[in-house]
């Protein structure tokens, strides 16, 4: 709270206006800042009068010389601001601070009308007398006084309230000096009466509500404190004085708000025999400055006196001198200093004899018990202590067998009288019969034996009956009589001996469902003695009998009290309830804290005290940490240490995780950059390489475990891969059928047939079988050689035929390294008649689409086998295969450039007569999609039921293919010119392009012939114009066969199953078999 710093000689501020009679009196609109109560948080302004100002309630007032004419202020209205008395008291007189200000008042320097002045106007007689101008009027600005910085409590509390700066912590109004109050007498907080009797009654209130519903009796009428959140057990009821001798004080001038201007006189801290001699104040009393009474010390022999301050009534004092009082034992004295209460027990060690005289032990003399005599026929002791061992003392019989059983005790001179003397025992065991009547001659000595009679005992037992046994020596036998005897809880009855009934209650197997009083745990206890209680007190509560309650409002019974700790945790979040198990929910948390509760950048700041498990305050300011990364902070508000700061948004460049790449644009906050290519490490086998993407060192796939992919390596039995588990370095068992597929064909390769390897260390499998020879065999081989006799090369007619397929072609332009190396090794393979297959290493898709390609173009059957990653393809020689194409890939890639070349610069005269086979889109629309198209133009070419296809060209036009067979091309061709002005009227009404033109494409995609092309530029029309006569250059047709490669009846339907590429099946077992 800001604080203002005082004039160096201001004047008093007018005292304020009286606030409303009663309580705390109506809130204005315009207050100041909110300020604790009684603190001293601003500076208070200095009053060259020391007389005037409040002074300490601690503090006699001091005489002080006559105020000098400036330390006087300007006498006010009247009107002062809120929280104090108005600027004059009783009977007109000035007042200042709460206290009367004696003496008159000085003139000011504005001249009164009449007196005499340098600017009057001049005095003609006979004339009326004109006034002088006065001057505008003084105003007495008020001026806000600041919080008392008095040093002690009941000095700020007066000034504050008497300058109205001191709010009540429950309404946050001020508290006026005519305001009805209360004062804490632990943390001096004063509030309002009718805010505390609220507050306390609310309180109480609620603790007797949730008893009420939770079944328990009412809590202590307790209440807390605001100020100090403290149970207090007395609820407000009076407006008293501080001292609380006057009910209901008026306010008198010239004394502290709220003082009845008496003596306190009330008793200090501690045990001072001197009251308090101040008048009537607020706070706490201030400590004494008598001279207390004469003390002695603890052990009486010496006396002081001291201030009162200065001694401890409590505690006393101590001398340090030798105590030298005697202790308990009357023998010794205490060797202690000084010291405070009884001297205790004496600790010197003495030497003693137990009472039988048979042990000797050193003991404490407070450990000694009580001196005997005791006397032997040969010594006489004191015995001291009881040593627990049997005495075993003869008697007087003189027989061995017969001595004292008694534990240690007091020796006799004589010798004790033997208890089974003849003159002792005069009847039997029972005493039913004497003991002469029982045997023919008189017992002579002790040693006799005593006899029995024949009836029985007859003495009463515990349990009340009585002993059926014959007459008999020592103690009677439990009682075997049969009784009915009833389990703890009542239930179950049982015929038992008597004895055990009264040794322990039976117990019966019947478990106690109660539930405790607590509503959370129910009994479980097994033949619960209460159980009974328990359901009769349910069943009353069935019918609503409220007469069956006990009349002491113990409902529960003592065997279904639950003695558990409640143990669960309180709202505040810090502790648990200690109590014991209840129903409902556990009280708020009675534990404060007396610290500062602030945000995490401390700017916004509870005081004390607040309730145990307040949250830090919300606070508005921005937040003030610095990020780890060192990038500048986001604006955002302030927040605690549990909650994150928003995620650094900046873009940086970061390593990937496994450190191969550096990724840019990454944000500043991801940890786990990945690049998103597989790890590639040699893994622990040697045989494999990590396949995991990127990821950190040691979390390959063999870290946690050994390696699971498949073995890989070529077995020796065949020529396919182990596909075992990894299982290095040990070599493959080989011991079961390779289930992997192969080939076998017949002696001419014309026929192929796919089937399980089964080859293992014990059996070839099925390698080594091969196919008969067919019809179909016998008439390649006559064709072949029918060719051999007309001496036809293939090599004269393939001068300008590029013999490879566009796909092919296109592979070669973009990986040419690549293509290159595999068309040499099919070279090598085509010109070796001994190699009948050729095996490729494992490769992606996309290169064994190349590789079944060329095979097609070499005249060569291709398969793949295996799974991924193993995948590879094989090449076989059919009698379809006559020789390795003349041309290479290189030379033919040319020859397709040097022919576009030439056709795009003239033009042929003759049309080749293409068919239409499709449309082109110039200029389509931007955006627009293969679906969009699709959907728009389907209906106009499913009037003719022909299916079409949408690609786009790299020059931006889109082209329509019509999809059918070649056998229909005629026809084709007229049905897409029937319906070309509907389609190019849908086209042109939703501006899908510009134009729509017929045009005749090939497999590539490449435009051979467009509908727009000039008429004019050859044939007839350029021969009658005198123009040269061009040659017309064949079309390119690349991918086509020639037709000298195989003889015979080779139909177009062959040669186009050709150029399809075989796609690789992940189940070649299933397609084996279908096959």
């Amino acid at each position: 709270m800001a604080t203002t710093a005082a004039s160096p000689a201001p004047a008093p501020a007018p005292a304020p206006a009286p606030a409303l009679a009663g309580g705390s009196g109506r809130p204005r609109q315009r207050r100041g800042p909110r300020r604790g109560r009684g603190g001293a948080t601003g500076d208070t302004a200095q009053v060259p009068n020391a007389a005037l100002t409040l002074r300490p309630a601690s503090v006699a007032p001091v005489a002080t010389p006559a105020p000098t004419p400036t330390s006087i202020a300007p006498r006010g209205n009247g009107n002062g601001r809120r929280g104090g008395y108005r600027g004059r008291g009783r009977g007109g007189q000035l007042m200042v601070n709460g206290q009367r200000a004696f003496g008159g008042q000085l003139t000011t320097a504005t001249p009164r009308e009449g007196s005499l002045a340098g600017d009057a106007h001049e005095f003609i007689p006979g004339q009326a007398h004109a006034p002088r101008s006065r001057g505008p009027p003084l105003r007495n600005m008020p001026r806000r006084m600041s919080k008392s910085q008095a040093p002690d409590i009941a000095t700020r509390t007066h000034e504050d309230i008497t300058n109205g700066q001191y709010e009540c912590v429950i309404c946050t109004n001020e508290v006026l000096p005519n305001s009805k109050v209360w004062s804490c007498k632990t943390c001096w907080s004063v509030l309002h009466l009718s805010c505390v009797k609220r507050w306390s009654k609310n309180e109480v209130s609620t603790h007797q509500q949730r008893a009420v519903e939770n079944g328990e009796l009412p809590p202590p009428r307790q209440w807390r404190c605001p100020g100090c959140n403290l149970p207090k057990s007395d609820l407000p009821n009076n407006y008293s004085c501080w001292c609380e001798k006057e009910i209901e004080p008026r306010s008198i001038a010239g004394l502290p708000p709220h003082s009845c201007g008496q003596s306190c006189s009330k008793r200090r801290v501690g045990s001072c025999p001197h009251p308090c001699e101040l008048m009537c104040h607020a706070g706490p009393c201030p400590p004494c400055g008598h001279m207390g009474p004469s003390m002695s010390c603890f052990c009486g022999k010496e006396m002081t006196s001291r201030r009162c301050v200065e001694t401890n009534y409590e505690k006393g004092w101590t001398c340090g001198q030798i105590c030298g009082e005697d202790l308990p034992c009357g023998e010794h004295a205490c060797e202690r200093e000084c010291h405070e209460g009884l001297c205790g027990s004496c600790d010197v060690e003495v030497e003693s004899r137990c009472y039988c005289g048979m042990e000797k032990l050193g003991l404490k003399c407070s450990e000694r018990e009580d001196e005997m005599e005791s006397q032997s026929t040969e010594e006489k002791w004191i015995g001291s202590f009881n040593c627990g061992v049997e005495c075993r003392r003869s008697f007087d019989c003189g027989n061995p067998n017969h001595f004292c059983e008694k534990a240690c005790h007091v020796q006799d001179p004589k010798q004790a009288h033997c208890p089974l003397s003849p003159d002792v025992v005069t009847h039997c065991p029972c005493g039913k019969t004497r003991v002469k009547d029982l045997l023919p001659e008189p017992r002579l000595d002790c040693s006799a034996p005593i006899p029995h009679c024949q009836e029985k005992c007859q003495k009463l037992l515990g349990c009340g009956h009585l002993c059926e046994q014959k007459c008999h020596a020592g103690g009677c036998r439990p009682c075997l009589q049969t009784v009915l005897i009833s389990c703890r809880c009542g239930r179950t009855t049982s015929n038992s001996l008597c004895h055990q009934g009264m040794e322990k209650p039976p117990q019966c197997p019947r478990i106690c469902r109660s539930n405790l009083n607590c509503g959370r745990h129910e009994c479980g206890e097994r033949c619960c003695p209460g159980e009974k209680k328990a359901s009769e007190r349910q069943a009353s509560k069935r019918k609503h009998r409220a007469l069956n309650v006990p009349a002491n409002g113990q409902e529960f019974e003592p065997e279904h009290i639950c003695l558990r700790v409640c143990g669960r945790a309180l709202k505040c979040g810090n502790h648990n309830c200690a109590s014991l198990c209840h129903k409902g929910p556990c009280a708020s948390c009675l534990e404060a804290v007396f610290e500062d509760i602030s945000c995490a950048c401390g700017r916004t700041v509870l005081q004390p005290p607040q309730p145990c498990g307040t949250t830090p305050p919300e606070c508005r300011f921005d937040c003030t940490r610095r990020r780890n990364c060192g990038h500048p902070q986001i604006k955002h508000q302030c927040h605690e240490d549990t909650e994150d700061c928003p995620k650094c948004p900046f873009l940086v460049e970061k390593p990937c995780v496994c450190g191969k790449k550096t990724l840019k644009n990454q944000p500043c906050w991801f940890t786990e950059v990945r690049c998103g290519l597989p790890c590639n490490k040699k893994l622990r086998c040697g045989n494999h390489f990590c396949q995991k993407m990127c990821h950190r060192n040691g979390q390959c796939e063999d870290a946690a475990s050994s390696c699971t992919q498949a073995c890989g390596r070529k077995k020796t039995v065949c020529e396919h891969t182990c596909l075992d588990p990894c299982h290095a370095p040990y070599p493959c068992k080989e011991t079961t059928p390779c289930q992997a597929k192969t080939f076998i064909t017949c002696e001419c390769q014309n026929q192929k047939q796919a089937i399980r390897c089964l080859a293992s260390k014990s059996s070839p499998g099925n390698s080594e079988k091969t196919l008969d020879c067919n019809e179909e065999c016998l008439r390649l081989q006559r064709n072949a050689k029918l060719a051999a006799a007309l001496k036809i090369d293939p090599a004269t007619h393939t001068d300008d035929h590029i013999p490879y397929d566009s796909k092919t072609l296109s592979f070669f332009s973009a990986n040419q390294k690549f293509a290159q190396q595999y068309e040499r090794e099919f070279r090598v393979f085509a010109t070796d008649e001994k190699e009948k297959r050729l095996r490729f290493k494992p490769m992606q898709p996309y290169q064994r689409a190349f590789i079944h390609g060329l095979a097609e173009d070499f005249g060569l059957d291709s398969e793949s086998q295996d799974p991924e990653p193993h995948r590879h393809v094989c090449i076989f020689k059919t009698p379809k295969f006559v020789s390795a194409p003349t041309k290479t890939l290189g030379q033919c890639v040319k020859i397709l450039a040097v022919g576009q070349q030439e056709a795009s610069i003239s033009k042929p005269l003759v049309s080749s007569a293409e068919p239409w086979n499709a449309f082109l889109l110039s200029n389509p629309k931007f955006g627009i999609t293969i679906d969009e198209l699709y959907t728009d133009l389907k209906p106009e070419f499913a009037t003719a039921g022909i299916d079409f296809e949408i690609s786009f060209l790299p020059s931006g036009d889109v082209v329509l293919k019509a999809l059918s067979t070649t056998s229909w091309l005629i026809k084709l061709d007229k049905e897409l010119a029937a319906i070309k002005a509907p389609v190019a009227k849908k086209v042109t009404s939703l501006g899908l392009a510009s134009s729509t033109t017929l045009c005749a494409v090939d497999s590539s995609l490449n435009v051979l012939r467009r509908e727009d092309e000039n008429a004019a530029s050859g044939g007839w029309s350029q021969v009658a114009k005198g123009g040269a006569l061009l040659r017309s250059i064949a079309q390119p047709t690349v991918g086509a066969k020639s037709s000298f490669t195989v003889l015979g009846s080779k139909r177009v339907k062959d040669m186009e199953n050709k150029k399809k590429v075989e796609d690789a099946v992940d189940d070649w077992e299933v397609e084996a078999d279908a096959t």
